[in-house]
């Protein structure tokens, strides 16, 4: 396996640990407006820092692979993935609990579902990184 190869696999495995843990997170918040009483609003705090990340991930992977691995999987809206990370970082305080609230409540499984898919399939050579 090329070092380019190992590279995009441990950066997706730390997108798959950041996704589990905003599932873990957020398993105990049934609505946006639970971000902003109690805990809620360090929970979006965490949950929003984890987003950033994932999106900042995926984005180095299209770096490492010239845009040629994640067009692969195309029923992830990578540029929405990548783009969430762009609105966290740059308007913060424009934060949103109810749009946090949905990518956590709808999204998430199936992202974990095809990075999981991508580590499967970057390691037995099913998908291409050049």
């Amino acid at each position: 396996m090329s070092d380019k190869e190992l590279m995009v696999l441990s950066t997706l495995e730390d997108i798959v640990f950041s996704i589990e843990l905003i599932i873990s997170r957020f398993e105990t918040i049934k609505s946006s407006d639970e971000f902003l009483e109690g805990d809620g609003l360090e929970k979006l705090d965490s949950i929003s820092m984890r987003l950033v990340a994932i999106g900042e991930g995926f984005k180095n992977i299209d770096k490492l692979t010239n845009k040629t691995l994640l067009t692969q999987y195309p029923s992830i809206d990578w540029k929405g993935v990548k783009g969430v990370r762009d609105i966290l970082s740059h308007h913060y305080f424009q934060l949103d609990a109810e749009t946090i609230f949905e990518i956590c409540n709808s999204y998430l499984e199936e992202l974990l579902s095809v990075t999981n898919k991508i580590i499967t399939d970057v390691k037995y050579g099913y998908a291409t990184t050049k």
